[in-house]
């Protein structure tokens, strides 16, 4: 009975406690608006939490755990960041997102001012409340942060595609001059710089290498059907080793374990074009400097076009199988060496066709709510695990249950994009909008998923903060998100 009567106490003292927050934030949202009160409730959150740690903390030293785990609300300066997300932790981050706000409305100053209106504010409060009105709106900061920070000029994009054009040039004439018998369909340049979805700066291309298979000598194998079980990256088979013995294909020399290597097949590349190719002659013939770029996860070349004007070039050999599936030779980020003969597949071409097509029937703003996500997560430190083909699926994925994607409610769609990433992010499952079985986020860390979920939590309060704090250099690469 006295085990019972202490529950039923600790049930009563948290529905005290719990009941007192209720009502500070009820009237927060009176005073402060509901973007204060969304900042409030994060860090009362935190704060009940330790009150609920303290009070169901057991007496006895020998019976204390530490389970080491934290949900997204506690601060930083309450510890290390988390791990894993318990049941518990995901249901209080569930209720807590459901208190944010899902409005740009809920960020205009009008909206504040009826609130202390309400409560009978002081001439002070109200004046201070005018001075706020002249400040830009959320959508107005949304298109002020788009046309100041996120496009490019085309003069800029022009100068950009003849740097990429001229070393792709380059490289087709040399490779075809040192390797005329390597099976190759002709190279192009491909990417966000060629698809208007590059952001900030234009200093991305992609050099696509076409790869040509015999029909009756490979076979691709999808990766859910292996013993690794991964899907979005495939095994590409060689086949009738009995008729056709090694050597019989030019990419035998290339065979690991029986499969195709697109890490051996980067390693002949690398030692063409990194290792034979005299890049400062060249460079000085076009007027530009030129380097590969060591250490990189794909064979890329670093290109000094302008005085300030850098742009790096992708080298990336590429499968289409006859499904049409596009395997590309783009190695797992966290790939240990049961990975390494895998092939990536590569939805760009279809997401890019698919959310252009929608924004053409109703005139949409969804490629302008990516370039802007992009934008943000390409200036912010703390998202650029966040890249093109993440975003891209979480607008598809978003047009699925939203219809109205008006320029008028651009900052609406932008602050649903953030709910639906961190609803995401504590699922820890992003699936692909053309193949369902894939994770996007299955190579994320533990420790990155929480670190995203957080930035993204807090930004929902004040996503006007967020577009400030994008305001800086962008990271040298920019890889991730073209």
């Amino acid at each position: 009975m006295a085990g019972v009567n202490g529950d039923r106490k600790g049930k009563k003292d948290d529905n005290g406690i719990g009941t007192a927050i209720d009502f500070m934030l009820s009237n927060a949202k009176l005073v402060l608006g509901v973007g204060g009160a969304a900042m409030l409730g994060i860090a009362t959150l935190a704060v009940k939490r330790m009150y609920d740690r303290a009070m169901s903390a057991p007496t006895s030293p020998t019976k204390m755990q530490q389970t080491g785990k934290r949900s997204w609300e506690e601060p930083a300066w309450m510890g290390s960041s988390p791990r894993v997300l318990n049941h518990d932790m995901k249901s209080t981050v569930s209720r807590s997102l459901q208190s944010l706000p899902t409005s740009s409305h809920s960020f205009d100053p009008d909206y504040k001012r009826k609130g202390w209106a309400a409560v009978g504010g002081s001439r002070a409060a109200q004046s201070g409340l005018l001075r706020a009105r002249m400040r830009l709106s959320l959508q107005e900061h949304l298109w002020a942060f788009y046309h100041n920070h996120v496009n490019i000029p085309v003069e800029e994009q022009a100068l950009a595609k003849k740097a990429a054009l001229d070393i792709c040039a380059e490289l087709r004439v040399f490779i075809h001059a040192k390797l005329p018998d390597m099976p190759l369909r002709e190279m192009y340049l491909s990417g966000s710089l060629y698809d208007d979805l590059q952001v900030v700066t234009a200093d991305h291309a992609q050099l696509m290498v076409p790869l040509i298979l015999e029909k009756n000598l490979w076979s691709s194998v999808p990766g859910e059907d292996t013993i690794m079980n991964v899907p979005g990256f495939w095994l590409v088979r060689r086949e009738n080793l009995e008729y056709f013995p090694r050597s019989s294909s030019h990419w035998d020399r290339c065979l690991v374990g029986g499969y195709l290597s697109p890490k051996s097949v980067l390693e002949v590349f690398d030692k063409l074009v990194a290792g034979s190719i005299n890049w400062p002659a060249i460079g000085s013939v076009l007027d530009y400097i030129i380097h590969p770029v060591v250490p990189s996860e794909t064979l890329t070349l670093e290109v000094q076009y302008e005085t300030n004007r850098k742009l790096y070039v992708d080298f990336l050999p590429l499968l289409v199988m006859e499904d049409g599936t596009s395997l590309i030779a783009k190695p797992h980020r966290l790939a240990a060496e049961r990975h390494e003969n895998l092939w990536r597949q590569s939805f760009r071409v279809a997401e890019t066709t698919r959310l252009r097509a929608l924004d053409q029937e109703d005139g949409g703003c969804r490629c302008t709510c990516l370039k802007v996500a992009k934008a943000v997560c390409k200036l912010n430190a703390a998202l650029n695990r966040l890249n093109s083909s993440q975003l891209t699926n979480a607008i598809l994925l978003l047009s699925e249950q939203e219809g109205d994607w008006t320029q008028e409610v651009l900052a609406d769609r932008f602050l649903q994009l953030l709910r639906t990433l961190v609803g995401h992010l504590e699922a820890g499952t992003l699936p692909c909008t053309f193949n369902p079985k894939v994770n996007l986020f299955c190579e994320l860390t533990h420790q990155e998923v929480d670190e995203l979920g957080y930035t993204l939590y807090c930004a929902l309060s004040d996503p006007g903060g967020l577009l400030r704090t994008a305001v800086a250099p962008p990271a040298p690469l920019g890889e991730s998100l073209n």
